[in-house]
């Protein structure tokens, strides 16, 4: 029997919750799905796992071979306390670090600088110089240890730091691992912690693509970020979609220099947000491995099957998670940590259920860390590879972003490109048309989020918040005046002098910034000394 026979018989009992249905990028979802619903040349366009286009996972083992990175995002006050809650994570079973840092150090600023008052220590770390980061990493021995740094404007000054504090502990670039953030673009669209206008920024991350390449082989040089696009309220389509675009532009920017193509992609990483959205988040990993790989091979002549692989580290929706019945961030994130599983993620973040309301303290952090040891060591998901594989629901949803995400990309090729579709607020249009389509659902409760618009609780639980030592600010700025007084100046200017001219003559700017760093320059410095050649970029 077809669907249409099955509705006929059963027309008279097809009373169903509402009108219709379909995924938060406006996907139609049907009652069930038949293999009449999906592509019939769904088994070769997805091939096997660890085979081109990778649908099936870019490893031919995934998780049998073994489980995907476990990073906890932190860092929080002074290097020493971050220092301390890395031990803690590391000490728990955490397999990888994720880094944040506070947002002077995020746009160039010093701490002593008028601007960070207020702000230093309080969203992620206070890193100044070489020294934070020394002390920052004391312990840790950076040649087994894999470090992503959210860090974007000043990611090139950071990964010296990180270089360096390696080289002091014995541990050569080529044996460091981890990622830079390092995508400009989507600080444009989503996020704002730029420091110099769109042109000069890409051209510096293209730079650190380019330097890595040659001298931190093991490293991933960027990790274009679709997940502060979505949080800014974008779609899972205009998510990919838009982190898509954004890495097609870095890869015109860099075939333009004449830089090695199939190298770069070898270390280049992305970065997805996973929410409620079940089957859909789950889709989008898929689809997006194919549409990576058939953009590389088709659009950038890239031969190298390895170079194709679409990887990436996933976090749970921060967006997500309510101040109100904070432990239901739990379940949330619980769910959301299981699709990016069995999406195929290569590392993954889960949020503390505590997040709406402070910093992680150190049991929210652990049971977010427990959650994904639970996935891995109790569920036994990871036990088949892509085991949603042939689901004619999954196959028809990944099928249907990858078709939806190709128009948003030749609608972006047309405009001008990504650059140009951020400069004529296109992409900011699009992402602000969807979450306002969104707040409407959920005041009309045609979206329900628990606790939030229904399932109200009359009395809430007051939770425990991380406090941040109301101290730190004035002994940051008072260790940054030490070591000011104490490190060689005149080598300081001279190093920053070279940074300027480096700049103004548009070379790759990274080997100036290597040696600023060992000089212990600060950020703010190092940032002041650019801003002369490239100005600093105030936003529309």
């Amino acid at each position: 029997m077809d669907k249409k026979g099955w509705k006929e018989k059963f027309q008279d009992k097809l009373k169903e919750r509402k009108d219709s249905f379909s995924t938060s990028s406006g996907i139609n979802i049907d009652r069930f799905f038949t293999i009449n619903d999906i592509d019939k040349k769904t088994e070769d366009k997805n091939s096997l796992p660890g085979q081109f286009p990778f649908v099936r996972g870019v490893q031919p083992t995934m998780y049998r071979g073994r489980f995907w990175t476990m990073r906890q995002y932190a860092g929080f006050g002074s290097a020493q306390e971050t220092n301390n809650r890395f031990k803690y994570l590391l000490d728990k079973g955490q397999t990888g670090l994720s880094v944040a840092f506070d947002l002077p150090t995020q746009m160039g600023y010093d701490s002593d600088s008028e601007i960070s008052k207020g702000e230093v220590g309080k969203v992620g770390v206070a890193i100044d110089s070489l020294e934070d980061m020394e002390i920052l990493m004391d312990g840790i021995p950076l040649d087994k240890v894999s470090t992503s740094m959210t860090i974007n404007a000043t990611a090139g000054m950071l990964l010296a730091m990180y270089m360096i504090t390696a080289e002091k502990q014995g541990v050569s670039p080529e044996k460091i691992m981890g990622t830079v953030q390092n995508d400009l673009l989507k600080e444009f669209i989503a996020r704002g912690t730029y420091a110099f206008p769109p042109e000069p920024s890409v051209k510096i991350t293209v730079d650190i693509m380019e330097y890595c390449k040659d001298y931190v082989p093991k490293w991933n040089p960027i990790s274009v970020s679709g997940y502060h696009i979505r949080e800014a309220g974008s779609t899972a389509v205009q998510e990919l979609s838009f982190m898509l675009a954004d890495a097609i532009e870095y890869l015109e920017i860099a075939r333009s220099r004449n830089i090695n193509i199939e190298k770069i992609c070898q270390r280049v990483s992305f970065f997805f947000a996973v929410h409620n959205n079940f089957f859909e988040e789950i889709a989008k990993y898929r689809a997006a491995r194919r549409i990576w790989s058939n953009i590389l091979k088709n659009n950038f002549g890239v031969k190298n099957e390895n170079s194709c692989k679409f990887r990436v580290h996933s976090q749970t929706g921060g967006v997500t998670l309510t101040a109100q019945q904070p432990l239901n961030n739990v379940v949330r994130v619980s769910m959301q940590a299981l699709a990016a599983v069995l999406g195929g993620t290569q590392s993954l973040h889960t949020n503390s259920f505590d997040e709406a309301l402070g910093l992680p303290t150190e049991d929210s952090a652990t049971i977010a860390l427990r959650t994904q040891q639970i996935i891995a060591f109790e569920s036994e998901v990871a036990d088949s590879i892509d085991p949603l594989a042939g689901s004619y629901y999954v196959e028809y949803l990944t099928d249907e972003i990858e078709k939806k995400v190709y128009e948003y990309l030749e609608i972006i090729k047309d405009k001008g490109g990504m650059i140009k579709c951020i400069e004529d607020n296109f992409i900011q249009g699009e992402i602000e048309s969807s979450a306002f389509d969104f707040q409407i659902e959920l005041e009309n409760k045609d979206r329900v989020v628990v606790g939030v618009n229904d399932f109200k609780a009359t009395e809430e639980k007051e939770m425990p918040i991380q406090e941040i030592d109301p101290m730190l600010e004035k002994d940051q700025v008072q260790r940054l005046n030490n070591l000011k007084n104490k490190r060689d100046n005149d080598l300081v200017d001279k190093c920053l002098s070279d940074l300027t001219k480096a700049a103004e003559k548009n070379v790759n700017i990274m080997p100036f910034i290597v040696e600023s760093v060992r000089a212990y320059c600060t950020i703010g410095e190092m940032t002041s000394a650019l801003e002369k050649i490239y100005g600093r970029y105030k936003g529309n």
